[in-house]
């Protein structure tokens, strides 16, 4: 809306928030209004964002489970949280490949005539835990390229066999 007025902003939300406020001035009634309106609706989903985030870490704290997985790489409050509210104890699971495969990250597989082919990864589990999971490993692989220690070796060394996108689905 404010480019129609000759105001362009780069895509930053942190940059559009301060600058389109200082820009205020410069729009006809209606549109100060209607920007200034949805400007404070912003500040007030940024308070209830900060409240929320604040109720995530105290659980987080909490809970001792939620506890030893913040220690995991690429695991933070929410994450942990979101696992235990989702999975509980985990044992409904006997091992790994059950829980990966519960949340979608398995290749799925298409057997005809004696021949087994596999897919592309099913992502039958929670969009939501899978995508927190996900953007957790691939912190680890943006992580380890300054490192040296043994899964950092690991985890740029599978990034160079499997590629970006397939490293941090595995890592």
């Amino acid at each position: 809306m404010l480019a129609e007025f000759g105001i362009v902003l780069p895509l930053k939300a942190a940059t559009v928030r301060r600058r389109a406020g200082e820009c205020l001035e410069e729009l006809p009634g209606w549109a100060n209004t209607v920007i200034g309106d949805l400007l404070s609706e912003i500040g007030r989903l940024d308070e209830r964002i900060a409240h929320y985030d604040q109720h995530i870490r105290h659980i987080a704290r909490q809970d001792s489970r939620a506890q030893r997985l913040t220690r995991l790489n690429g695991v933070g409050e929410t994450t942990a949280t979101c696992l235990v509210a989702m999975i509980g104890n985990g044992h409904d699971f006997d091992c790994g490949r059950q829980f990966a495969a519960w949340l979608g990250l398995v290749p799925g597989q298409y057997s005809s005539g004696g021949k087994a082919r596999l897919g592309r990864i099913t992502k039958a589990g929670d969009p939501y835990l899978r995508s927190l999971l996900v953007m957790g490993a691939r912190a680890v692989l943006a992580a380890a390229k300054n490192k040296t220690d043994t899964l950092s070796r690991w985890a740029m060394a599978l990034q160079q066999r499997r590629g970006y996108w397939k490293a941090g689905l595995r890592g």
